[in-house]
């Protein structure tokens, strides 16, 4: 990866391709420049270094320099008014995010933190993600990850949440909603225990007790992440992918090598819950399924008038382990967010109506971050700073990619199945459409997130999330405990 001349606060920042040497980051859902390499929290600073009003200002010069929107910024804002640099944000940022162009995209976070969850997988909690149904007041499991307390316990995909500590999800949503079922499971701290009543798909009712614990995640599951499935006479490669981390790169190498020594060329990437992360991930997979395509455009990132000089155009760099994929099923949902669809978006050009979108509308994010860090206060600021398109120009679908791709099929997540199973409905879905079936197309009004603000239309089971992440978890994996 290219080094470019940018001061050392933002050295490793430019999106999609770019960092001193170091790791290209993402927050989710998001499209960002990676940690800075040794920027981790420093010695304790001076009070009036880290005060209140410094670390404001600090925010508001990193966006009067970078933010992509530099006329969406509340000028009126005064920071005298916000009791935190978050709530300071924010207000900048408003004028914005009442546009759609950023929703909540640009916050402080936690270096350490966020440095441990890209390197290494860092997590804490039960190690289940959570769905709700906001009409039938039902939660219910999508997914568990592997060596976690909640599937020691049993507690698997399709298994139904019905109470936590006593209280029954139902109540829970009457008091508060989605809301209280969230805060019912507690902040995500090794150790916090949760009593958890729970219906297995096969309809037996038990009460464990779940202690929260460290783990670190697998981005692409050894029970589920890699398959070949057969329909039709046909083989079909299946990688499921639920975040772009470094530590995703082998197994996806692996994967790839193996549909390569057995000469598939079709494959379902399934991205359902995939809110983003790494760009050097999502290139790293783009570049797995274009053995063809060496030199070819990749896409391109661009910024403010006033920093044009950092934009990039950046090509496929397949490696000996890819394959030329010739038809792509890629599986998202509402849910499948910015390094998702811009690797989606990517294949649009090149692959035309032998790739098709099976779900749902995605979120809509073709924006992207940069990472400003004062490591003094452990503090990183990530800055919508750049918009990205693919080789034929396409993008600012803030609107979701059901917006862009030639091809959609309409698929329900059948939680009644495993992940990478084939009779699974979105799965089964994909594998109609490879084998040249005709499929539903998807309603982009009835899923898309960006939509919802519009039509008031949620789609029937949603991700259990606060309205607005605060931790590099709730951004990155969304609906995990």
């Amino acid at each position: 990866m290219r080094r470019i001349g940018l001061a050392p606060a933002l050295c490793a920042m430019v999106a999609l391709l770019t960092g001193c040497g170091g790791e290209d980051g993402g927050s989710g859902p998001s499209l960002s420049a990676g940690p800075t390499p040794g920027a981790t929290p420093g010695p304790a600073p001076s009070a009036s270094a880290c005060s209140l009003a410094s670390r404001q200002a600090w925010a508001r010069d990193a966006l009067d320099e970078w933010y992509l929107f530099p006329d969406n910024i509340a000028t009126g804002a005064q920071p005298s008014g916000y009791s935190t640099v978050d709530a300071y944000i924010d207000a900048l940022v408003a004028p914005a995010r009442a546009l759609g162009r950023d929703r909540y995209f640009t916050y402080l976070t936690s270096i350490a933190d966020e440095n441990a969850y890209y390197e290494q997988g860092a997590s804490a909690g039960f190690g289940f993600r959570l769905v709700y149904d906001e009409a039938a007041r039902r939660v219910f499991v999508s997914e568990t990850f592997e060596d976690t307390p909640a599937l020691t316990a049993g507690i698997d995909r399709g298994a139904e949440i019905l109470a936590i500590d006593g209280r029954l999800v139902g109540d829970l949503f009457a008091s508060g909603g989605s809301f209280a079922v969230y805060n019912a499971l507690g902040p995500p701290d090794p150790g916090l225990a949760s009593i958890i009543t729970f219906r297995t798909p096969e309809g037996a009712e038990r009460t464990v007790t779940l202690q929260k614990a460290d783990f670190a995640l697998d981005p692409v599951s050894d029970r589920y992440g890699t398959q070949v499935l057969t329909s039709g006479g046909q083989r079909v490669g299946y990688i499921n992918l639920r975040t772009f981390i470094d530590t995703a790169e082998p197994d996806l190498a692996a994967a790839f090598a193996r549909f390569r020594a057995e000469g598939i060329t079709q494959l379902i990437v399934d991205l359902r819950y995939n809110g983003g992360g790494l760009i050097r991930t999502a290139q790293a997979l783009g570049n797995l399924m274009a053995a063809d395509k060496a030199g070819q455009l990749f896409g391109e990132i661009t910024f403010r008038p006033s920093k044009a000089s950092e934009n990039e155009r950046f090509t496929f760099q397949p490696p000996a382990g890819a394959v030329a994929a010739t038809r792509v099923a890629f599986i998202g949902t509402q849910d499948s967010a910015s390094a998702s669809e811009l690797l989606i978006n990517a294949f649009t050009p090149y692959l035309g109506t032998d790739m098709a979108l099976v779900g749902t509308n995605t979120y809509g994010k073709p924006v992207g971050q940069i990472a400003v860090d004062r490591p003094e206060c452990d503090d990183r600021l990530r800055v919508v700073a750049l918009r990205t398109v693919n080789a034929a120009g396409q993008g600012d679908y803030y609107r979701g990619l059901a917006t862009t791709v030639p091809v959609t099929c309409a698929a329900s997540d059948d939680l009644t199945r495993p992940l990478g199973d084939p009779a699974e409905g979105m799965i089964a879905t994909a594998l109609q459409w490879l084998g040249g079936g005709t499929c539903t197309p998807i309603s982009i009004t009835a899923t898309a997130r960006a939509s919802k603000a519009r039509t008031g239309t949620p789609p029937t089971r949603r991700l259990l999330q606060p309205a607005q992440p605060t931790s590099t978890i709730e951004r990155e994996l969304p609906g995990a405990f």
